[in-house]
């Protein structure tokens, strides 16, 4: 979720976008609140990734930061 605040310009872009209020994707996104499997589907989507690699943690990839999205170069 972090990830994606950061790519996708803040928490009310990402609510927008997953159709959620802001309000509880900013608690999902800070921990306050579990993630829904409604939120793990849209966030999937908005991804372009599959549902078990966001319920296992494979999204973002490996050598991203979860937090500011910065990928490490080689």
């Amino acid at each position: 979720m972090r990830f994606l605040r950061v790519r996708c310009g803040g928490w009310a872009q990402v609510a927008t976008m997953l159709r959620f209020k802001r309000s509880t994707v900013t608690d999902a996104g800070l921990g306050h609140r579990p993630v829904s499997a409604s939120m793990a589907f849209r966030v999937a989507r908005l991804a372009a990734v599959t549902v078990d690699d966001v319920i296992t943690g494979k999204f973002p990839l490996p050598g991203t930061c979860p937090h500011c999205g910065h990928a490490e170069t080689k």
